[in-house]
């Protein structure tokens, strides 16, 4: 396998030299075809180079950008099947979600205890330097107000799983990454909508309550179920019966509604009652695909280890609609938006760090601060932005700053592995 990624690999070098001999010659119609192709192989061969191999899951995302912004027809709609309606995208970033979230322990949250300090440093960086950082640049380039809002919602995000690979390459207090990552998520669905109410409310409406129930939607029920399935996995005999009980309520209540008692209460129940109601079937679906996921990891434990794959996959879906969707956007200000990102990403590196390091934390930690300042979770604002229907212009920030903090995360975590910190201490 490695021998023939290796050969992807040398096809894909060799495409974009054909590419760029037909592109002086003159055949422009040749150029589409030969850069997705391209850019298929590398993606598939990059693992087989050792100096690479970290970026194959960043070479995955820009195979989804270049097919969105070649073919954006073919990634808007499949027949009748509309690839931008908000409850395909949900469903897409709640698996993407569930994915990371088997990734995730309870254990996750031990470290509050230990580190109480540098957690509350790394909230504090985490939902102030980047929103802040995100509103001055999009004064200063001037966008347009919903494309803006994109910029300052990506900013207000939590930091996703990524940071923690991050941290581990770099070698930083990876126990600090994974608890702040985990904390930050739980603070998600009151400190994304306040931010974006404070500082995005003069581009474009913000309803504080929707936005923090999309949030639970997006994020909460998802990891939820992932993290229902680690304690159930690992829990008492005594909290499994627990546990059980709740499945066949939760299975009951799912398929009574299901067989017309939601449609009945749609039509007799107020609008605020509904969302009630559609937040305790979204947490009775959690209850459900925890406990059937653990029955179906003990059937077949080797399906655990394609859950981030599956992730992967659905990163690499939203990416390539985002992408289609805002094709027009992407031409017309792609350049500079990838400018705004790279000075957005940089100060949450600067910032985080030497904020961490004024309040008095280690330099490991420090490290592990700036990783999770700068690396925002992109699946949760392109959730939001399609929750909106506002994929095209307030999803364009997530569509082109993920790829970009990937690739400098990447950069950063392999600069500080060689530039170890051998001791945890302030010095």
């Amino acid at each position: 396998m490695q021998q023939l990624k290796a050969f992807g690999f040398k096809i894909g070098l060799a495409l974009i030299a054909l590419l760029l001999v037909l592109w002086g010659l003159g055949f422009s119609y040749l150029l589409a075809p030969l850069a997705l192709c391209s850019a298929l192989f590398l993606a598939f061969g990059i693992a087989a180079i050792p100096q690479l191999k970290n970026y194959q899951y960043t070479a995955w995302i820009l195979v989804a950008i270049v097919s969105g912004l070649l073919y954006p027809n073919a990634f808007l709609k499949w027949g009748t099947i509309d690839l931008r309606n908000k409850w395909l995208i949900l469903v897409v970033v709640q698996i993407v979600m569930f994915g990371m979230g088997t990734q995730m322990s309870i254990k996750d949250f031990l470290g509050i205890k230990t580190m109480g300090k540098g957690v509350l440093v790394g909230i504090l960086c985490q939902f102030s330097i980047m929103p802040i950082a995100g509103y001055l640049l999009t004064r200063v380039f001037n966008f347009e107000p919903e494309i803006a809002a994109g910029v300052i919602l990506i900013g207000s995000c939590s930091s996703g799983l990524a940071s923690n690979v991050m941290v581990y390459l770099a070698k930083a207090n990876l126990t600090l990454s994974i608890t702040l990552t985990a904390v930050a998520t739980l603070c998600a669905p009151l400190m994304t909508p306040l931010m974006m109410k404070l500082l995005a409310g003069t581009y474009i409406e913000i309803d504080f309550v929707t936005m923090c129930i999309q949030i639970i939607k997006i994020v909460i029920v998802p990891i939820g179920a992932a993290l229902l399935f680690d304690a159930y996995s690992q829990g008492s005999t005594t909290f499994k019966s627990l546990v059980n009980k709740i499945f066949i309520v939760a299975l009951l209540w799912l398929t009574v509604m299901i067989l017309g008692v939601w449609q009945y209460l749609a039509q007799s129940s107020s609008e605020n009652v509904m969302v009630v109601f559609e937040l305790l079937n979204f947490m009775f679906g959690a209850i459900v695909v925890g406990v059937v996921y653990s029955y179906v990891i003990k059937w077949k434990p080797s399906i655990s280890k394609l859950m981030p794959l599956l992730s992967m996959a659905g990163i690499v879906y939203f990416t390539t609609v985002t992408t289609a969707a805002s094709r027009d956007n992407i031409l017309s200000i792609g350049i500079v938006m990838l400018l705004v990102s790279m000075l957005h990403n940089a100060l949450g590196y600067t910032m985080g760090y030497w904020l961490s390091r004024l309040l008095g934390l280690d330099k490991n930690s420090c490290r592990t601060v700036a990783l999770e300042v700068g690396l925002q979770n992109g699946g949760m604002a392109s959730g939001l932005a399609g929750a909106m229907g506002k994929l095209a212009t307030v999803g364009l920030a997530s569509a082109i700053f993920s790829p970009w903090m990937n690739i400098s995360g990447s950069i950063l975590a392999n600069y500080w592995k060689k530039h170890n910190v051998v001791s945890n201490t302030r010095d």
